[in-house]
């Protein structure tokens, strides 16, 4: 099997790899224009009951083009792009393409300063934004310190009709009365300027504007495309994530430009209605990030789950405690993981569909011990980087070469912060990714954290997703979130579990399960059963900033709070509070 892999593997990256020479000459916009030339009628693009095909997607492109030169918007130019999925935000992305400007692709669920952060830190002269996040960009007008005068505040109302102003103006008309035809060109764009900024989630700190250039984005998408999801024209690949985000514009659209196939939008991710989805839109691929697959497995069967005609689901984050049962249930063929941030130099990827791997270290990456609270490399008396075993955990760097270039963020600080030097030889470089890997024979990799998520407790390292796939496996856990509190009087963090349970959840049950799985030090020392849905991002990927900063104090939620009292889990009231906080009860 490993050998028809890898030369299918090998087969792909054969058609790949003469696309990159011509991707190096081409951008997103230039290449969906000739998409549109040479698969003129085929399907491109479907949301809810609208259908465009190449052609038409091409020609409502131009409408934006048009509207926006008209309204200021130039070569260079960046604009602060605010929108929930629909076919208008590809319209606008490549409207702006067309007139050599980019797209700040902003976080729909930012509001207040981390809003106005985002539109100043992109130097975004303009602001285009969906009707439904129009009051949350007034709120900040005030505060956006680049945009232009005049007309700034672009505003795509399909329901409504907003108060035109100064600052705000309603683009609808507009673009349905621009010529379809395609705007003189102010100069040639090439593979290295800018395509968008991506941002990262902020969950640690006001979010960072990656640099995705044109060739960034092609490249990536044309790798997923032909090595991971193996489409080709007349194939429909579904994306129920965010546009704003990697896995949905890089790798979904981008890989949909990259091989003529089409792609299917959803507004929001909803379980309830995915497969509903991918049959009346007839996708053959899909991709997922995070959570997602827990979510649609948790919820209760339904006719036509298995009417589909998806041969491959492509994407990272499915974790191994769910992975075989998931892919049995639903009657997934294949389902290939990838490991890759938006910004990042390398990647790792799972053609073989092993479960629980992200894939097999490559030629030049490295796995190297560190600090796994902090993330921060141990280095040898000459200074030099540590490789890990087979069985141990370290982090991954990747190298950072002349022909796989590291753009960075926006803030040239952050962007040297994600930069190691002088890891195994004086000048070398590596990209910093973060994340924390577990190495297993033949160099097969499997994600064990991100940095800073681990935690020590009684003098041990613990891995809270390793807690987390254990509690997932507890009868009436839907899901949990793991991570390291402090406690007074005690070294290190204790563990603590957010638990997002059913009907048939019991601590009488929950208990022996942990026990018997894992180790003393690895055992939750506190639980929170989440009366509502777990925190997550738009992507599905879990917050633990909220949990980690609330911590085991009852004042600061109405979630039931327990702990263990080196027996059995005790409910965990103001009086326990506040004789753990004085020493009184100790924590074993």
């Amino acid at each position: 099997m490993s050998v028809i892999n890898d030369l299918q593997a090998l087969t792909g990256l054969g058609q790949a790899l003469p696309m990159l020479t011509r991707w190096s000459r081409e951008t997103p916009t230039t290449l969906l224009e000739s998409r549109a030339r040479e698969l003129p009628d085929h399907p491109a693009l479907a949301f809810e009951d609208q259908r465009y095909t190449w052609r038409e997607v091409d020609e409502q492109a131009n409408q934006w083009a048009n509207t926006l030169v008209t309204r200021g918007v130039n070569s260079g130019d960046v604009v602060a792009l605010l929108m929930d999925n629909r076919p208008d935000f590809l319209f606008a992305v490549h409207g702006l393409g067309k007139l050599g400007a980019a797209a700040a692709l902003i976080n729909t669920n930012l509001t207040g300063g981390p809003l106005a952060h985002a539109i100043n830190i992109g130097r975004a002269g303009k602001v285009i934004c969906g009707e439904e996040h129009l009051d949350a960009v007034l709120e900040v007008l005030p505060e956006l310190t680049t945009l232009d005068k005049g007309h700034s505040l672009l505003v795509h109302a399909q329901e409504s009709e907003p108060e035109q102003s100064h600052w705000l103006e309603r683009l609808n008309p507009a673009i349905d009365a621009a010529a379809h035809q395609r705007p003189p060109t102010p100069r040639a764009r090439r593979k290295n300027d800018l395509f968008a900024y991506i941002y990262t989630s902020g969950t640690t700190g006001l979010p960072k504007a990656a640099i995705i250039s044109n060739y960034r984005a092609l490249a990536a998408g044309t790798l997923i495309a032909h090595l991971m999801l193996e489409t080709r024209p007349g194939d429909i690949v579904y994306v129920p994530l965010p546009l704003y985000h990697s896995n949905a514009l890089i790798l979904g659209w981008c890989g949909a430009l990259a091989t003529g196939a089409g792609m299917a939008l959803r507004r929001k991710f909803s379980a309830r209605h995915f497969w509903h989805d991918v049959r009346r839109f007839g996708a053959t691929r899909f991709i997922y990030i995070g959570e997602l697959c827990r979510y649609l497995l948790n919820t209760p069967p339904a006719p036509g789950e298995h009417a589909h005609a998806i041969k491959y689901a492509v994407g990272n984050g499915l974790r191994p405690d769910i992975w075989t049962a998931f892919q049995e249930r639903f009657k997934i063929p294949v389902i290939r993981e990838f490991y890759g941030s938006t910004e990042g130099t390398g990647g790792l990827i799972n053609r073989e569909g092993k479960p629980g791997m992200v894939g097999r270290l490559q030629i030049g990456q490295a796995l190297v011990r560190c600090d796994q609270e902090t993330g921060i490399p141990l280095r040898n008396k000459r200074g030099r980087c540590l490789p890990v075993a087979v069985g141990d955990v370290g982090l991954l760097l990747a190298p950072i070469l002349p022909i796989v270039g590291f753009d960075g963020y926006l803030d040239r600080t952050a962007s040297q912060n994600k930069i190691l030097a002088n890891v195994f030889h004086r000048g070398d470089r590596y990209f910093n990714t973060g994340d924390l890997f577990r190495r297993h024979q033949h160099d097969w990799l499997s994600f064990s954290d991100r940095a800073g998520d681990n935690f020590r407790w009684k003098g041990e390292n613990i891995s809270s997703n390793e807690v987390a796939e254990v509690c997932n496996a507890a009868p009436g856990v839907l899901a949990s979130n793991v991570y390291g509190v402090k406690v007074p009087s005690t070294e290190g963090r204790a563990g603590m579990a957010a638990l997002s349970t059913d009907e048939s959840f019991t601590l009488s049950t929950f208990k022996p399960h942990i026990v018997k799985h894992l180790r003393g030090y690895q055992r939750p020392v506190f639980l929170r059963l989440l009366c509502g849905e777990m925190d997550s991002t738009s992507t599905l990927k879990q917050q633990k900033v909220r949990y980690r900063n609330e911590g085991f104090d009852p004042d600061k939620t109405t979630d039931a709070l327990y702990y263990f009292d080196g027996s059995d889990f005790r409910q965990l009231d103001a009086d326990i509070f506040e004789k753990i906080e004085n020493g009184e009860c100790l924590i074993r």
